[in-house]
């Protein structure tokens, strides 16, 4: 009987996606990645696995090479960037994502966190509980212009919801043709340095890869408006987080949400920790109900189908957009 490890943390034993597993003769065992974990605590939960459905594991090319037996990876999620897929294919592994899978509830964050941001949300209720009664202005989203850097999934499911609200949409995006998906003209494509200048608001929504990693550094903050608010639900390495810090404290840009960090849990010593104008929130933006039970049947559907050869969503190097 075919073993498979399960580390998502919301998928439990017992529940709809083990009974599926279950269902298709597999053996299942669950490993809920919370925080940061061993790595030799996951080379000895990967022995003798077949599969794995997985959260945010780091699957280094050392780590795979040590678990012959594993045949397929499937990510709960759209990012892969924890899985050296290059690796995992030398090795004969499958790894496969789930392309679009939550991007409703990505895009209904991303515009949260806008709004947070206009309205200094959580400045107020902080306040509150400090014992407070904070009443400084806020700005509404009307007219405002929104950049996207990226126009995967999440970032079309943005566009409407900002356009709701009265917004300008600029996006730049580096894969091509992507231009050709805004059929209805409500996103003006521009260059990188365009957007940064134009936008009031900017909400990253590309893949980590070699080519974007720390892709907002100092030079890029240094380009955008002192106003401007940077948006992250993407992945934390994208921004350099000693300039970020930097920007918002000496006012080169007025703050940033952020719903990834470069390392999470967020370490106590983390340059973006007690910067008025930066809020950090802990990885929620495709953690809703929806969403997680339509990633943990997508996900199991998937490891199913790949450990019959016949896997749909499998990944190569090639960049994608969140």
């Amino acid at each position: 009987m075919p073993r498979v490890l399960i580390t998502t943390d919301y998928l439990r034993p017992g529940d709809e996606v083990d009974n599926y597993l279950s269902a298709a003769g597999l053996e299942t065992r669950h490993l809920p990645m919370i925080g940061r974990r061993d790595p030799e605590e996951l080379v000895s939960a990967l022995a003798g696995v077949d599969a794995a459905l997985i959260a945010h594991e780091p699957l280094t090319a050392e780590l795979l090479a040590r678990v012959p037996q594993l045949r397929v990876v499937v990510r709960t999620g759209v990012g892969y960037d924890s899985v050296d897929v290059e690796a995992a294919g030398r090795l004969g592994i499958s790894v496969s994502n789930l392309p679009g899978i939550n991007a409703n509830a990505v895009a209904e964050y991303t515009l949260g966190l806008l709004l947070s941001a206009a309205r200094r949300l959580g400045h107020s209720a902080m306040g509150v509980r400090a014992g407070g009664w904070p009443r400084e202005e806020g700005y509404e989203l009307r007219g405002a212009t929104l950049g996207l850097v990226g126009h995967g999934a999440a970032a079309r499911a943005v566009v409407p919801l900002a356009r709701a609200f009265g917004m300008d949409v600029l996006c730049t995006t580096g894969v091509a043709g992507r231009q050709r998906d805004d059929v209805d003209g409500s996103v003006r494509f521009v260059p990188f340095a365009e957007l940064l200048a134009a936008s009031d608001y900017v909400s990253i929504h590309t893949a980590l890869t070699d080519r974007t990693r720390g892709l907002f550094d100092a030079s890029a903050f240094g380009r955008m408006k002192s106003t401007a608010v940077l948006v992250n639900t993407a992945r934390g390495a994208l921004v350099d987080e000693r300039a970020l810090a930097n920007a918002v404290r000496t006012g080169v840009i007025r703050g940033a949400e952020l719903d990834v960090v470069a390392r999470e849990p967020l370490p106590p010593d983390s340059p973006l920790r007690g910067v008025d104008g930066i809020t950090v929130y802990s990885h929620l933006a495709g953690q809703t109900a929806q969403a997680r039970w339509a990633a943990g049947l997508a996900g199991a559907e998937e490891l199913v189908a790949a450990l019959e050869g016949r896997a749909r969503f499998a990944v190569s190097g090639v960049p994608t957009e969140h």
